[in-house]
């Protein structure tokens, strides 16, 4: 690797002499523009950006001013010239550097301001292939890792915040210290890497490599959290690029921050209740569903989905998928709730919230599409996971009947409904519905069987809260979301009242469990579809 020259110190306060200005976006150039050359500093500039500050009546260079070539090859070709980065990349105070720079003419370039070309936004708004090659900035990445680079003498900026920052220091007292520059240039370093995983990866996938040998997450800090998952640890929320509806691009209308159980939780819970086309509502604890229904309107719903588990409610979060009226909230007011996510919300309905001054709203404009391809991550000690977001939806056309008794109508209806659930639950995953509200959810035990235990007391515990005479899963649809390996989980769910199973099949003892629900006298389906979640 290259040695470490024996540089002198870098000095603390730097008044720049000269600042090269290039944007895509040239919101707030005015301001900036007229503050630096307030100063007495010469302002040096690019195509559209040098016409936008020559308009304002301020003497600017063009780039071709300095490096004695114009631009050319329709843009591709005019900042990279030593003249440019030997202006960035010389060390003023290093004699090797400082003779280098006088013999061939290259003057300081003490600060940039860069924003790159818009390739995210290209890709974002339907640009085919050529309009996004034709977005990769190459000029712009390059001076941005110069001047970071050199970060002992240069101050960089790559967004309205440290541009802000920079002028920020300049009118106090004309110079940027050294530590503004460096969080300068690690904000830089970070920007150019975002720009790179940004562009890698949508090559990959426009030739279709879903494992490309190299990948990069980047994201954008959203906020940084109180803590993690506990109050040791800490923790930070970042957006990516993806403008799929949900919690990341919500936005919060009142109660307190976030936090990070409360974003996973909502996440969760906003992404299942998109599952259904009728007023739908999720509650959710602990990123597991402990209530979800349907019903002629959300008020409806609310009251169903409560119904199913009002214990495991209390401090939950609550995802509906249509707008919400004040007698919505009013609803969902009357217990302790963290968090609601909806769609949209009236004004009455705000109203309401807002005596809840606790409570977080979180109002998205829209609905994720549960069948969007997408990818989802996870970390594990040295790397991280990577799949596709789970699209499977099963219809009663890809059901497999393998039992003697074929399932009615409704009790089809309970078993997508059920399997859809489980799809969102931990597993190992037990479901049981009826008339499209959930009766009893399992989740996340070692064991299936355990998974059917804890669901039938959670359906005997509902029944019992609502005056029934027996648990609400009595004539209910038992869904699992990957196969029973033995019968002993398909009979905890026969005692508990199901009276028609739904699962992925695929066991060696299918035939084993086959036979147990017919000796039993249920329907059974296979899907043929997995939807485990770890």
């Amino acid at each position: 690797m290259p040695a470490a020259p024996d540089f002198p110190p870098a000095p603390d306060r730097v008044a720049p002499a000269r600042a090269l200005i290039s944007l895509s976006d040239k919101t707030g150039l005015e301001e900036v523009a007229r503050t630096l050359h307030g100063l007495g500093v010469e302002l040096v500039s690019t195509g559209g950006t040098r016409g936008a500050i020559a308009a304002l009546d301020l003497p600017v260079k063009d780039v071709a001013d300095l490096t004695g070539f114009p631009e050319m090859m329709d843009g591709r070709v005019k900042t990279l010239h030593p003249v440019v980065h030997g202006g960035l990349l010389g060390v003023r105070n290093a004699p090797s550097h400082a003779a280098a720079m006088q013999e061939h003419g290259i003057a300081p370039i003490d600060l940039v301001w860069i924003d790159l070309y818009p390739f995210e936004a290209t890709v974002a708004s339907g640009g085919g292939f050529e309009a996004a090659i034709e977005n990769v900035d190459i000029g712009g990445p390059a001076m941005i890792r110069s001047a970071s680079k050199n970060h002992g003498h240069v101050a960089v900026a790559v967004d309205a915040e440290s541009i802000g920052w920079i002028v920020e220091a300049l009118k106090a007292d004309g110079a940027t210290s050294l530590d503004l520059r460096k969080r300068l240039a690690a904000r830089a370093f970070a920007r150019t890497a975002a720009y790179d995983a940004a562009v890698s990866g949508w090559f990959a996938g426009q030739i279709g490599d879903a494992a490309p040998a190299r990948k990069s997450i980047s994201g954008t800090l959203a906020q940084t959290l109180r803590y993690g998952e506990n109050p040791h640890q800490s923790g930070a929320f970042y957006r990516t690029s993806e403008t799929r509806p949900g919690v990341a691009n919500a936005r919060q209308l009142q109660g307190k921050e976030l936090g990070y159980n409360n974003i996973a939780d909502a996440d969760a819970a906003y992404e299942l209740v998109a599952e259904f086309d009728a007023p739908a509502c999720v509650i959710v604890k602990h990123a597991n569903p402990c209530g979800v229904a349907t019903g002629g309107d959300l008020s409806e719903a609310y009251v169903r989905a409560l119904e199913c588990d009002p214990v495991s409610a209390f401090g939950g979060v609550i995802a509906v998928n249509r707008p919400l009226t004040a007698a919505d909230a009013e609803k969902i007011v009357e217990i302790f709730t963290e968090v609601v996510i909806a769609p949209g919300a009236d004004d009455a309905a705000r109203t309401v919230f807002a005596a809840k001054k606790n409570l977080r709203l979180l109002l998205t404009d829209g609905l994720p599409d549960p069948l969007a391809a997408g990818e989802v991550f996870r970390s594990v000690a040295g790397g991280f996971l990577v799949q596709s977001r789970d699209v499977a939806r099963v219809t009663a056309a890809d059901l497999k009947i393998v039992t003697k008794r074929r399932p009615a109508p409704q009790e089809i209806e309970d078993m997508l409904f059920a399997f859809t659930v489980a799809k969102h639950v931990k597993s190992n995953a037990i479901v049981y519905a009826r008339d499209g509200r959930t009766a009893g959810i399992g989740a996340g035990q070692m064991n299936r069987r355990d998974s059917a235990r804890i669901a039938s007391l959670r359906a005997a515990e509902a029944g019992q809260a609502l005056g029934l005479p027996a648990s609400l899963a009595q004539g209910s649809a038992c869904a699992s979301e990957a196969f029973f390996p033995f019968a002993d989980g398909l009979l905890e769910a026969v005692a508990a009242g199901a009276t028609a199973v739904i699962q992925p099949g695929g066991s060696i003892r299918d035939d084993e469990v086959i036979a147990a629900a017919d000796e039993k006298g249920v329907a059974m389906a296979f899907t043929g579809t997995r939807v485990f979640r770890h």
